[in-house]
């Protein structure tokens, strides 16, 4: 009778430990401290042989695989490996513990002298709304006055600010920051002009959260990294892309996590499912109406139209 009980005491805890290390599971929205960052992660099989996951964003913006999934006394531990043939030395360690229900983490690569990055998590809402016919167009909005750039703030202010808005025609000279509107929204229709000079890219952050990729890829197979992407999510169905030095639009729409991309009159992303943010996200308020950002820091980009048309419930 003392063996049974026992025996029944040590499936107890056992069955507890693993209810805790499942907890883990899931999709969480990661906010960098002290920066305009966020970062997503997907876990499953936590507290199994079987744990895995997909993390945004590491390299390069990419969404990776994750290569190790465990806890250890209590904390979530897991890996990215470099995919870089001359990456050297051990991958950063995302570390953290559950506190509230929300995740609270530190980044670090062991034997490393950089300060740990500090990082908080929630667990990434579920959205009701669907594109399914149920809405409406709301009053247009042009977020460029044919001005100025009012309405529109530097997304890192320590970095020099080298946009200009000149004869209805927004431009920029990298290395710059990204910009961000100061209106915000959440379901809508958005209409881009914009144009490209050769081997350039840029990116439309949706909410501030998930990026459609420009790019001067004219010609080429379609891919998830390529023009009218959901950055390193999903691919267009096809390149729809004109040449370099060519005016070229996208109209998008957003109900929910239904996304729909058309490239220069070509569908080209059809009510796709957007799982979680891209590299591009400043927050990680997937819940909320987000800003849209128009990315800069890194190549020249022309804007002349970015037509904003907010969907409202019929």
């Amino acid at each position: 009778m003392r063996i049974g009980i026992a025996t029944g005491l040590f499936l107890g805890c056992v069955a507890t430990v693993m209810a805790a290390d499942s907890d883990f599971n899931g999709r969480w929205d990661l906010t960098t401290v002290g920066r305009p960052r966020a970062w997503w992660v997907e876990l499953n099989g936590v507290g199994t042989a079987q744990a895995g996951g997909k993390f945004v964003s590491a390299y390069g913006g990419d969404l990776n695989i994750l290569d190790k999934v465990a806890v250890e006394n209590g904390e979530l531990v897991f890996t990215v490996k470099n995919p870089s043939r001359n990456a050297k030395g051990p991958a950063p360690e995302y570390r953290a513990k559950l506190q509230g229900g929300k995740l609270v983490g530190t980044l670090a690569t062991p034997g490393g002298t950089a300060a740990s990055v500090q990082w908080t998590g929630v667990r990434a809402p579920a959205i009701a709304d669907k594109d399914d016919g149920s809405w409406k167009d709301g009053t247009p909005v042009e977020l460029f006055n044919g001005k100025d750039m009012s309405g529109w703030n530097a997304l890192n202010p320590n970095v020099e600010m080298k946009w200009s808005y000149v004869d209805g025609i927004l431009r920029n000279a990298p290395p710059t920051t990204d910009l961000v509107s100061e209106q915000k929204f959440w379901n809508f229709k958005l209409h881009v002009d914009f144009r490209l000079i050769a081997r350039r890219n840029s990116g439309i952050g949706l909410r501030g959260r998930y990026e459609v990729q420009i790019l001067e890829d004219y010609g080429k197979e379609p891919n998830t990294h390529g023009a009218a992407a959901l950055y390193s999510r999903i691919a267009p169905s096809v390149n729809a892309s004109k040449p370099a030095g060519e005016w070229q639009s996208y109209d998008i729409r957003l109900v929910g996590r239904t996304l729909t991309v058309v490239h220069n009159g070509k569908t080209v992303l059809d009510k796709v499912q957007v799982e979680g943010l891209t590299a591009i996200a400043n927050n990680a308020d997937e819940g909320e109406p987000g800003p849209f950002i128009i990315q800069g820091d890194h190549s020249y980009v022309e804007i002349k139209s970015f037509k904003v048309t907010p969907l409202l419930k019929k």
